[in-house]
């Protein structure tokens, strides 16, 4: 059981346009070619923040004629938000604030023996790096760059932190390469304490 960040970036490192737009990501590749499908049958539960969960709604059209309905997943998902957000009918969403810590035991109890996605932000998944928490990062690079927007990772994460375990090819497009977040003695002393 892992806890993941799997998502898209620019060649310069962000994933969404300043507001919040992912439109330059749907023209590099479809979703049955990347190793999406694989990934999301380990999910288990998804942590999601309010932008990524706002712009599902704003674009619910798109996601509906891409997945047959408005909310495309099956597992339960907490939105990390500080302000009052609607529901989508019919999806198992929980909606939270506060410490990631606080969630992450419901969000393993609920996933079982499959893993978290941390579907994005940057800021959301650099929370739970933060917090000892995050397991490995999964990142489909387009080859766009975008200039300026919201960042991948807005953490500074300096080597041996992040191993290299894989990279491939995805089209002529895309690239996906998979970290693990090495955690180190200090690292495990902070959390048997």
């Amino acid at each position: 059981m892992k806890t993941q960040y799997y998502t898209a970036t620019s060649l310069d490192g962000f994933i969404a346009t300043e507001d919040d737009s992912l439109e330059w990501l749907f023209p590099l590749g479809a979703l049955g070619e990347s190793s999406y499908p694989e990934f999301i049958a380990e999910v288990g539960a998804l942590a999601m923040g309010s932008t990524t969960y706002e712009w599902m709604m704003r674009n619910a059209d798109q996601v509906i004629a891409e997945v047959g309905s408005p909310w495309p997943y099956t597992q339960p998902a907490w939105i990390f938000t500080s302000r009052e957000l609607p529901a989508i009918e019919g999806a198992d969403i929980r909606f939270v604030k506060g410490d990631v810590c606080d969630v992450h035991a419901e969000m393993r109890a609920a996933a079982g023996e499959k893993n978290i996605w941390v579907v994005g932000g940057g800021d959301l998944a650099g929370q739970f790096y933060d917090a000892g928490l995050l397991d490995e990062l999964i990142l489909q690079i387009g080859s766009v760059t975008l200039g300026k927007g919201k960042q991948l990772f807005p953490r500074r994460v300096l080597s041996p932190k992040l191993k290299l375990v894989s990279v491939r090819q995805m089209g002529a497009t895309m690239a996906e390469m998979r970290y693990e977040v090495v955690k180190g003695e200090a690292d495990n002393a902070v959390a048997q304490e």
